[in-house]
């Protein structure tokens, strides 16, 4: 398999394991597995003529049960003298030769080199919770000194990190190579809540110690060796196949369409991240075909970020559209290559059956879907980091209408397109094609300039825009309103030079750029007695454990709206692009502006969270709902007419129509 799963990090902390072993209690070392499950690993590394040392042997059935196909040298040991009492008799009969002795694993009375292998069935995790680990070491360190050269410890475990990290330090030093099996647990009882896979581990002694660390992961009994050259990488990939086993078995006994699961598939070789699966279950009352189990859909690359395939709203609607039990939505990333869609396929193929519902009929044939037959198509052009906001990339897209577009991608919320621009030739945007909708509501939002004051000529417009991403709202407006001049602020030098050198952007007399903090500057521009005809947020908000992600929440503090009206010529608009899914803090947010603005007009991005808030400094404290959007329309038409008068002398035209955009618009 080249794909690795990688999900929860709780695999890795105490108290996971402290609540996993209370519930399974006394059953635990019963859910080990008998001979049957664990015969395939065992007869890999354990031959049947070695000497075996079976170490904290417990009641289990597992040494009888290796007895009688044949391994009749084990010596079988337990600090329990009742245990070993009662393993002597009950096997007196049947298995004579079998023997169990009273024996401290920690302080063995036998010789250096006296066993070919040592098989431990959850001792090691018994151990190592007892003295802070000092007992299970001690016992390793035992262990070591009375395997034979060539010899192998086998280690049952389910591989709690501390646990295998003690173990495999502890061999690695010693110059042994260390191999781990994850035996997947394909149990559909309900009684293994935790369905957590069981590893074996096997060190095996050298007679000279390895040079460098032989660490190896395989899945399944037979599985093709993965190699680590760290030892934290190791437990890594460990963390990863216990979560994705817990999700495995979450998803096959039941289904919840309120918790729609995303896990991400890692390509074993380069560690890239390589396909995102989000799995979204039908709504509860939902008329489904009864053949309509189960289906995946391949999202086209570079349409990752549409509604459609990034939210959870899109994915129910997604999933209500394609009208199956569960819907499995895969997303491929970046910097990876993806030969067609069969192959596609073919490689996910043995991942996602895993996910499938409960009660999915066997041999049952799945159907992969996508929305425009073809895994779609992107070019990565350039990527850099930012050390405001990290690692990015810029790259083209082939859109669902076949056109092409460049973006600008935060890697860190690569679901989010900061900036994108239609390509008119292969190195050069259309300025006039505004590919964000809220970057059209914006410009549609200088038609209440015109509304206190009737004059709908909205020439020599000074403005201030804070945020720049890919320059492509500042240069519309410069391209196409008559005698506009725009300052804009930006925090990011990265953001600037990328604008400059992917996105076409070219300031001049009409159009500045300031690289700074957008809050000082308008501190600044009060002091100065610097007034705007109009002001513009288009920020976005680094902070994503906030309820809202535009603008940063800085910039809605009552003192900074206070500024902003000040800065305001007394027509004045300042026009917000907000994002913010907390209800209870847009609303008060909402109230905050109210109580600065009288008269606030929201235009919402269908299908988006993105409003645009339109906010007037005018006197009118009881607006008119009719005559305010009626005078708003009108103005709206006169400056359709001055963005068409294009006076650069190209033969471009602005691809917007204010005056629908306009129709939408409601008074807050």
């Amino acid at each position: 398999m080249s794909l690795l799963p990688r999900t929860a990090d709780e695999f890795s902390s105490a108290e996971y394991w402290e609540r996993f072993f209370k519930k399974r209690g006394e059953k635990a070392f019963e859910w080990y597995g008998d001979y049957n499950k664990l015969c395939g690993v065992l007869h890999k590394y354990i031959r049947v003529k070695d000497k075996v040392l079976v170490v904290g042997c417990g009641n289990s059935e597992l040494s009888e049960q290796m007895y009688d196909v044949g391994y009749k040298h084990l010596i079988n040991i337990d600090i329990s003298e009742t245990v070993v009492n009662h393993m002597n008799q009950r096997n007196a009969e049947r298995r004579p030769d079998l023997s169990f002795q009273q024996i401290d694993a920690t302080k063995t009375p036998f010789e250096d080199g006296s066993f070919q292998a040592i098989l431990d069935k959850g001792t090691l995790d018994a151990m190592a919770s007892e003295e802070e680990g000092a007992l299970a070491s001690s016992m390793l360190t035992e262990m070591s000194r009375v395997l034979s050269v060539g010899g192998r410890y086998v280690c049952i475990t389910l591989a709690q990190e501390s646990v295998i990290k003690l173990a495999v330090e502890h061999f690695v030093s010693l110059g042994w190579a260390a191999r781990l099996h994850c035996l997947q647990n394909d149990t559909e009882s309900e009684e293994d809540s935790f369905a957590l896979p069981v590893f074996v581990l096997i060190c095996t002694k050298f007679r000279q110690p390895m040079p460098v660390p032989i660490l190896e992961l395989c899945l399944g009994e037979d599985g093709t060796p993965t190699r680590f050259t760290q030892i934290s990488e190791l437990l890594s990939t460990v963390r990863a196949h216990q979560a994705y086993s817990v999700l495995r078995k979450r998803l096959r006994t039941g289904t919840d369409v309120s918790s729609a699961v995303s896990l991400t598939l890692y390509h074993v070789k380069t560690g890239l991240p390589r396909y995102t699966l989000t799995v979204q279950d039908s709504a509860p009352g939902a008329r489904v075909p009864k053949a309509n189990h189960f289906a995946i859909f391949i999202v086209p690359q570079g349409s990752e970020a549409a509604w459609l395939y990034s939210s959870a709203e899109g994915h129910k609607q997604l999933a209500a559209s394609a009208n199956f039990r569960r819907l499995v939505i895969v997303a491929m990333h970046r910097n990876q290559e993806y030969a067609n869609m069969e192959a596609v396929q073919a490689e996910l193929s043995p991942m996602v059956m895993d996910l499938a519902p409960p009660a999915m009929p066997p041999n049952h044939q799945v159907p992969f879907l996508s929305a425009t037959g073809d895994l779609g198509w992107r070019e990565v052009l350039s990527t850099g980091i930012s050390e405001l906001s990290g690692e990015f990339c810029v790259e083209n897209v082939r859109g669902e209408d076949g056109e092409l577009y460049r973006r600008l991608v935060f890697l860190s919320n690569s679901a989010l397109i900061q900036s994108e621009s239609k390509l008119v030739s292969p190195n050069a945007v259309d300025t006039g094609f505004l590919c964000c909708e809220h970057h059209k509501l914006m410009v549609a939002g200088l038609s209440m300039l015109g509304i206190d004051t009737c004059q709908t000529n909205v020439a020599a417009v000074s403005m201030l825009l804070v945020g720049l991403g890919g320059g492509g709202l500042p240069q519309f407006l410069r391209d196409f309103v008559p005698g506009v001049m725009i300052e804009v602020v930006e925090l990011d030098p990265a953001v600037l030079n990328v604008a400059k050198e992917w996105f076409g952007f070219r300031p001049d007399e009409r159009l500045t750029v300031t690289l700074g903090d957008g809050l000082e500057r308008i501190t600044a521009y009060e002091k100065e007695g610097r007034l705007f005809d109009t002001i513009m947020f288009d920020v976005d908000n680094k902070d994503n454990t906030v309820g809202i992600s535009c603008p940063p929440a800085s910039f809605v503090e009552v003192s900074i709206l206070q500024k902003v009206c000040r800065l305001l010529t007394p027509t004045g608009v300042f026009i917000l692009n907000l994002v913010c899914r907390d209800s209870l803090l847009k609303k008060s947010l909402l109230e905050r502006l109210k109580s600065i603005f009288p008269t606030i007009i929201s235009g919402d991005v269908e299908g988006e969270v993105n409003q645009v808030l339109l906010c007037s400094k005018g006197d009118n404290q009881s607006p008119d709902t009719a005559n305010v959007l009626q005078s708003m329309g009108q103005a709206g038409k006169s400056l359709q007419r001055s963005l068409g008068s294009d006076k650069t002398g190209s033969n471009r035209s602005p691809h917007i129509d204010i005056s629908e955009l306009i129709k939408e618009m409601t008074i807050v």
